[in-house]
């Protein structure tokens, strides 16, 4: 896995995901990262390909953003994307916000 990001902007990026966005990060697991039953997902890695989440019992699941990002304020469009995607995958409504 490659990454453009330094720690400290992983470790920022998935605090701000698990605090802030952990509805949106289940709704990317269960519309894009082929878990549609799944009850919990939590934010545990990000480099340029992938966004990679933790559920349920440990599984890892890693949903490609669709393009290699190559800086870190590129992330929140790219989640935003993958939510939104994500929504319309499961014939959801997205928040307004996003």
């Amino acid at each position: 896995m490659s990454s453009p990001f330094t720690a400290e902007a992983v470790e920022a990026i998935k605090r701000h995901m698990n605090d802030d966005h952990g509805d949106d990060a289940l709704v990317i697991v269960r519309g894009l990262g082929g878990r549609p039953a799944a009850t919990r997902a939590t934010t545990s890695g990000v480099d340029a390909e992938a966004i990679e989440f933790t559920i349920d019992g440990g599984e890892l699941v890693r949903v490609a953003w669709g393009e290699t990002l190559t800086e870190r304020q590129q992330v929140r469009m790219a989640v935003v994307r993958l939510y939104r995607e994500a929504c319309a995958a499961l014939g959801v409504e997205a928040r307004g916000e996003h």
